[in-house]
């Protein structure tokens, strides 16, 4: 058993959106073998009130607040001194004496870092093993983002990617190993900084007894909708964008075609223009909700139309241990390792997507309501339980 600290950006409970799954389940896998002493951060003050369910995991924690007041004067500084800002957002001096202190007193035998934005509080001269899970390459998605926003901010976000993407190299040097999410996620950090040797992954699971059909769940939907729904925090830009998107470009067309067709948009805090969008015939934003499982159960087709992704969407996977069928663009199919038939359709044009769900909204064989298929290619190759094996193989503590 050894002392390890955990560094997270975010605090790691509740495991409710993609990277507090991951990084919860990551979590809860080292207290069963190690005592961990964990240093994180909290988007919301509400958050707070899950510090006390990170007890039964934890020797010791430090969970801040991050000062939105001083975001400005950060991002600034990292301007100023050419920092990327990811890093200098989190910059905070109280993490980096804790974290000190610990080393000081002998209290830690390695560290486990999630987001490179928190590599910035270990010290490449720490004589234990040092691991960095990047889980993806996010200097590639700022990429993404900026040939998506207007001119008078894509400098901004092409700057952030090269930003991060120099900095992503240093941090690579001074730490034993780098884990990504997927083959892919890995392979293109080999390309983007080649000099780095020490890279893997472990893939995203997802938690097939909780995503279980055939549960009664009640229904969400009024009746006699043929509902389309998509599941995610709606308050991050690649989904608003994802949304928009489909709202726009793809919806009306169906409605054409199915009137009694719904898009429901399904995730907490959504953004100001997802909000608009529930103004639009059709389309429904329910904001967050209690559980997500039943809206996917007596969905028609869960939906993932994303533009810009990066690593495995773990909505898509819910979705598939749901037994749904899914659409999607090849964009959010890019990170997982889809080997047999599945119950799927992967499309980008607008025109191709629209006509893929009338076609199934109006054959019920075509895509079906409840794919066994599904379900049991998620069993088999994405159970966290397979992943959590190949997280001890490669960190061998």
């Amino acid at each position: 058993m050894a002392n390890l600290l955990y560094l997270s950006h975010r605090i790691p409970y509740p495991p409710n959106k993609g990277d507090k799954i991951r990084s919860f389940r990551f979590l809860k896998h080292f207290a069963q073998r190690h005592r961990v002493f964990l240093g994180t951060f909290v988007d919301f003050l509400s958050d707070l009130e899950h510090a006390q369910a990170l007890a039964d995991y934890t020797q010791e924690r430090l969970i801040l607040p991050l000062p939105r007041r001083a975001f400005a004067y950060r991002g600034l500084a990292g301007l100023v001194r050419g920092r990327p800002l990811t890093q200098a957002l989190y910059a905070d001096p109280r993490l980096y004496a804790w974290c000190r202190r610990l080393v000081e007193a002998g209290k830690i035998d390695a560290v486990f870092v999630f987001s490179s934005a928190m590599a910035q509080f270990v010290n490449p001269s720490w004589r234990f093993p040092k691991i960095l899970d990047f889980v993806d390459v996010d200097s590639d998605k700022w990429r993404q983002y900026a040939a998506k926003k207007p001119f008078w901010s894509r400098w901004l976000y092409s700057r952030e990617a090269a930003k991060l993407l120099e900095y992503d190299r240093k941090v690579a040097r001074a730490f034993d190993l780098c884990l990504f999410v997927s083959p892919k996620e890995a392979a293109l950090f080999k390309q983007l900084v080649p000099e780095a040797a020490n890279v893997d992954f472990v893939e995203n699971g997802v938690d097939t007894d909780y995503f279980r059909p055939g549960r009664e769940f009640p229904s969400p939907y009024r009746p006699g909708e043929q509902v389309l729904v998509f599941t995610g925090a709606m308050d991050y830009w690649a989904n608003v964008d994802a949304v928009r998107w489909f709202a726009d470009r793809v919806f009306p067309k169906v409605l054409q075609y199915h009137v009694e067709a719904r898009f429901y948009i399904v995730g907490a805090r959504p953004s100001a223009e997802v909000k608009l969008l529930g103004r639009r015939e059709g389309v429904v934003v329910t904001g967050q909700v209690p559980d997500v499982r039943p809206y996917l159960a007596h969905a028609r087709l869960a939906v993932a139309p994303l533009r810009i992704a990066r690593g495995i969407q773990n909505k898509i996977l819910e979705a598939l241990a749901m037994g749904k069928s899914v659409l999607a663009t090849s964009m959010a199919m890019d990170g997982l390792e889809v080997q047999s038939r599945l119950d799927l359709g992967v499309a980008d044009a607008p025109g191709q997507m629209a006509d893929l769900i009338i076609q199934a909204l109006r054959e019920r064989d075509f895509l079906p309501f409840y794919s066994a298929t599904n379900r049991s290619f998620v069993e088999m190759r994405y159970s966290w339980n397979k992943h959590l094996e190949r997280l001890d193989a490669v960190l061998a503590l």
